[in-house]
């Protein structure tokens, strides 16, 4: 049970101006620039951010470097490497409401799911890979007699963190535990919108005990701070979440610089196909409804597209829109809100004009798909289902990353993994049937990273979460997320 009085106590705190964290040390941005932190709650200045520099992104990759070459944490034994990360993760337990308060002013997450999305899963993933730091080990190859091969899998040096404003806390620490476990230093650098809870996680790793320079946060504008990282010869590989255009970026000033590996997630659109024999199919709407409305549609493996067979197309697209009619849309640090705040004028203006789009292509749109809640000052949406929406529609093939729903029919089997498949995406996407064969066939048959059955949502740190196709390439989360940030080396040795 969340405490509304704890929530409200701490929606009131002022929040200091921020600096960049370099060497473990708070640092104003170079040239001395700042930038407004705006709430989408209320439309109000919550503070402000340091407006990074190329200059101050030289200065984090000098600092991270140096504290790999000197090993005060890439040569420290792995015991110990595994206290100050579990040390890390009961910081962040400690300090979970805090962490989430303050991400859902920055960025409109209704608190129900911050709590656990956010500082949850990060305290989680870090206590994952902290277990890992000691119990994943290189290989000894077979080898004729006379001969000893060795693989070892040794820290990459730099590791370069480019993060997405919905979900910093977990998105981030799906890319720095890995990297932290493996004995990288980091450059990491958070969406200009939604930088404040990862400034505080930096500072709790410092209390942890991460030694100065191993972790660092430069802020700032991406077409500064963001290039500056991509383009750095001494970052040695980047991960990055975002849209498909930075990614193209990224991969554009590898080339340019030092060839470095570059990890890229870069959003979906995916389908959740529910078939007539769905096990139940009141539970599937409420399922498929939530799997796109919560957070305001603002998830990367947000399930975006319904389709639907079509016996049963009408009265499943009824429920649904039911469902999306009785949604709480409300302040997100109240506890009994289900849909918070769109993050920022520019993205609500861009869902409702997907909406008109879709609209004007022929979609019909059943329910919401409007501005509401103007006179908070802050930026809401009452939840849209489109229904009748066709695979060349604008909506049905475009990553809208709002509350935005198509409904589209199918007729068979075929046609639904065709559907399912007819967009450049492939990160995640559903099957709803009691048919064991029909499950193994439709999720064999989508191409995406990621599928469920009967479910959508909630796998956990155990598994790998990437794409396929235009969603990117190489995974978060698992033991396989670690390959990213070790080089192989082998040793041939003639005895």
């Amino acid at each position: 049970m969340l405490d509304q009085s704890a929530i409200d106590t701490l929606r009131g705190n002022e929040i200091p101006p921020q600096s960049n964290f370099i060497n473990g040390r708070w640092r104003d941005a170079s040239g001395g620039g700042i930038r407004d932190v705006i709430s989408p709650i209320d439309g109000a200045v919550l503070t402000s951010i340091a407006d990074g520099t190329a200059d101050d992104v030289d200065a984090a990759v000098a600092a991270a470097r140096a504290a790999f070459e000197d090993g005060r944490w890439s040569r420290m034994a792995p015991a110990q490497r595994k206290k100050i990360m579990h040390r890390f993760a009961d910081l962040i337990e400690k300090n979970a409401l805090e962490l989430a308060v303050l991400g859902v002013r920055d960025n409109g997450t209704e608190i129900s799911m911050a709590l656990k999305a956010e500082p949850g899963s990060a305290a989680g993933t870090i206590r994952y890979y902290a277990e890992a730091i000691d119990k994943v080990a290189g290989e000894i190859a077979p080898t004729p007699d006379g001969t000893l091969a060795l693989v070892h899998r040794e820290p990459v040096g730099v590791v370069g963190v480019i993060v997405p404003w919905n979900f910093p806390l977990m998105i981030g620490t799906w890319k720095i535990a890995p990297a932290l476990a493996a004995g990288n230093s980091v450059v990491m650098k958070p969406a200009e919108s939604a930088s404040l809870s990862l400034l505080k996680l930096a500072a709790l790793a410092q209390e942890a005990g991460l030694p100065d320079g191993v972790l660092n946060v430069v802020t700032g504008k991406g077409s500064v701070v963001g290039e500056a990282i991509g383009l750095h010869m001494g970052v040695d590989v980047l991960a990055f979440t975002g849209s498909g255009g930075t990614g193209r970026r990224l991969l554009d000033y590898a080339a340019r610089s030092n060839l470095k590996r570059c990890y890229l997630e870069l959003g979906g659109k995916s389908p959740n196909v529910v078939f007539a024999d769905a096990p139940d199919l009141e539970f599937a709407a409420n399922v498929c409804a939530n799997g796109i409305f919560r957070n305001s549609g603002q998830v990367c493996i947000a399930g975006s597209r319904l389709i639907v067979e079509r016996s049963i197309h009408a009265e499943f697209t009824r429920r649904v829109t039911e469902i999306a009619e009785t949604m709480a849309i409300g302040d997100p640090l109240q506890a009994d809100t289900q849909i918070g705040a769109v993050h920022s004028e520019a993205q609500l203006a861009q869902n409702l004009n997907f909406v008109g789009i879709a609209e004007a292509e022929g979609a019909t749109c059943l329910t919401g798909g409007k501005r509401v809640r103007e006179e908070t000052g802050g930026t809401y949406m009452s939840p849209a289902v489109l229904d009748n929406v066709t695979p060349e529609a604008t909506v049905f093939q475009k990553e809208v990353f709002g509350p935005v729903l198509t409904v589209t029919p199918f007729d068979t089997e075929e046609e639904a993994i065709r559907l399912a498949n007819a967009t450049e995406f492939g990160l995640a996407g559903a099957v709803w049937t009691s048919n064991l064969s029909t499950a193994h066939r439709v999720t064999k048959g989508i191409r995406s990273g990621l599928l469920h059955v009967n479910t959508y949502g909630g796998s956990d740190v155990t598994v790998p979460m990437g794409g396929m196709k235009q969603s990117g390439n190489g995974v978060d989360k698992s033991l396989h997320a670690l390959d990213k940030y070790v080089d192989l080396k082998t040793v041939w040795m003639k005895l």
